[in-house]
């Protein structure tokens, strides 16, 4: 796990402070641990399909991936199904074709429908642990973290691509690194859940930071070294609402 772990926290400006990990593994803090959890794999899997949607392929491809989403998102935001159904839909049958002319093409393709299976598979893993749990689906509000991120996106292509790309790189590597942290303070069952997804959390982040140095054609360290202190400030900074990507906890 060690020499797992070691890209990911040289990628990050800090690692996640005592405060948050002490406050995480409270028992009274896991259900908004496993729901801020359950809706952040979601959204990871949305934004993976927008940047695809976007970019890299022709309506037809679209309108399927926005069909391969749509039970997850009735059940998240509209209490829609059955979760148990879910499980039939964590997979993609039909092939997406790269949109005439692009100059992103196929590999943004593979990596991000590789994404976002892996992202709704995690989501259907998140609801059997609630499950078992006896913690039931509620709607949950956003932590400010990514917001904070995207906010220092710029408006012009194809930079908007590339800071996007930086910060879904530093998203996941953040969660690789709480996964880590978190594990050793919670039991058994969910300690070897959050361990379990170290190894593609850690994938992702280099999916992401690869795709925006190639799309760039140029050095961007500038650039990725501007949203890492944005997303360590975000991190360090005192925080009033408690989730999974939350900053430092204020005493109460």
């Amino acid at each position: 796990m060690k020499e797992l772990l070691q890209p990911v926290l040289s990628f990050l400006k800090c690692e996640t402070p005592d405060g948050w990990v002490k406050e995480a593994s409270k028992p009274s803090n896991l259900p908004v641990i496993l729901l801020d959890h359950l809706v952040c794999e979601l959204k990871a899997a949305q934004s993976a399909m927008f940047l695809i949607r976007k970019y890299a392929v022709d309506k037809e491809s679209g309108d399927a991936l926005l069909a391969w989403l749509k039970p997850f998102e009735d059940f998240t935001y509209r209490k829609e199904g059955d979760w148990r159904e879910l499980i039939n839909h964590t997979k993609l049958s039909k092939a997406m074709l790269p949109k005439s002319g692009t100059p992103y093409g196929q590999d943004l393709i593979d990596k991000m429908v590789l994404l976002i299976k892996e992202e709704l598979h995690h989501f259907y893993q998140v609801l059997e642990i609630m499950d078992e749990y006896g913690i039931p689906y509620e709607n949950i509000s956003s932590s400010r973290y990514a917001k904070g991120l995207l906010t220092h996106v710029t408006n012009h292509e194809p930079n908007t691509l590339i800071d996007k790309l930086i910060c879904g790189a530093y998203i996941e590597a953040r969660s690789c690194e709480r996964f880590a942290k978190l594990a050793p303070h919670v039991d058994k069952r969910l300690g070897d859940f959050y361990v379990s997804l170290l190894r593609s959390e850690a994938r992702h982040y280099q999916d992401y930071l690869s795709l925006a140095e190639e799309i760039a054609g140029h050095d961007i360290s500038e650039r990725v070294a501007h949203f890492g202190d944005v997303e360590a400030k975000l991190i360090a900074s005192p925080d009033n609402d408690f989730k999974f990507h939350s900053g430092l906890p204020n005493p109460i």
